[in-house]
């Protein structure tokens, strides 16, 4: 893949209409998104919906797009967004993260579905990729109108900085943690702006990269992926809300809405998706592809289970 004339990662069908729109979530920061259906849509009734959100430091111009492009050909509506603070959605000072916010840009997206005509209320459901697989995941614990979640190459980014990579981080750890984001809280007072962890660079460093970024770098940095706002940082103080916030903590809410969980074989963050797996008290079901990287779950639409996932939500969005 590589970035098209239209500022995508993926040709459009001419089956499929994308249509830009926008919308504000609770906290009034508007969202920017895109609205996917197929050309053929019938209009004078309601239809299953479904919000996608992008890896952690992603926009809808990559994996959301590629997945709301794919169902709308199977015939749901779908929209992909880009998070509060990032990509082309507002919010002051950019490259934010938070659990909070992101999980509630979901539930903004399930408020604008719920005023297309042709959507059904009652039948709209959610996916997550990569980092927003857990915020889709805390979204639905609230929010009950997400009738059935998915994840894809799924990431616990709060639980990743508030016990580390596996659960390697120790007490010591976090409060070092701690001691370094309050320092860093000064250096921002004094600078008069947040600064930024380390963005994509534009080419692998001398001494290499650790086989996780480099699959990143794959597909963020070279042309299978590149976009000119997913630069890959965040504000370094954003750590804060993710440790306090906590990991994934309230999966009992969810049912007994059903959840999917898809991972790669050769996933290095399939431990996510069996943790979630293994807690998860409700209907759920765990989808293992043979082959399958983290990053190929982004947009090798080969190997990515669309058959598996419009049956998810056929089922679980059919009308009562």
């Amino acid at each position: 893949m590589t970035l098209h004339a239209d500022g995508y990662t993926f040709l459009l069908s001419d089956d499929v209409t994308r249509t830009p729109v926008r919308y504000k979530n609770r906290y009034g920061i508007e969202i920017a998104a895109d609205l996917y259906r197929s050309k053929g849509l019938d209009e004078s009734t309601g239809h299953p919906a479904i919000v996608i959100g992008p890896p952690h430091g992603g926009v809808k111009e990559q994996g959301p797009g590629v997945y709301a492009h794919e169902l709308a050909q199977r015939g749901f509506v779908a929209i992909g967004f880009d998070p509060s603070y990032n990509g082309e959605s507002t919010g002051e000072p950019r490259h934010v993260t938070s659990p909070e916010l992101f999980a509630e840009d979901f539930s903004a997206g399930v408020d604008f579905l719920g005023t297309v005509p042709y959507v059904d209320r009652e039948r709209i459901g959610a996916i997550g990729i990569c980092g927003s697989g857990g915020f889709a995941l805390n979204a639905a614990q609230v929010d009950t109108r997400i009738r059935a979640v998915a994840t894809s190459a799924m990431y616990d980014i709060s639980g990743l900085h508030r016990h580390g990579w596996q659960g390697s981080q120790t007490d010591e750890d976090r409060q070092k943690a701690l001691g370094d984001l309050a320092v860093q809280r000064w250096k921002d007072v004094d600078a008069g702006e947040p600064e930024l962890s380390p963005v994509f660079p534009d080419e692998i460093p001398a001494d290499g990269l650790d086989p996780v970024t480099s699959e990143f770098f794959e597909y963020y940095v070279t042309e299978r992926g590149h976009h000119p706002r997913s630069i890959g940082g965040f504000t370094v103080t954003s750590a804060m809300s993710h440790i306090n916030f906590g990991a994934v903590g309230h999966l009992e809410d969810i049912a007994p809405r059903p959840i999917l969980l898809i991972t790669g074989d050769q996933a290095h963050s399939r431990y996510f998706s069996d943790a979630i797996h293994e807690q998860a008290p409700g209907p759920k079901d765990l989808v293992v592809v043979p082959g399958a990287r983290h990053i190929d779950l982004y947009d090798r639409t080969d190997l990515i289970p669309f058959d598996r996932l419009e049956t998810f939500f056929a089922e679980s969005l059919a009308r009562a």
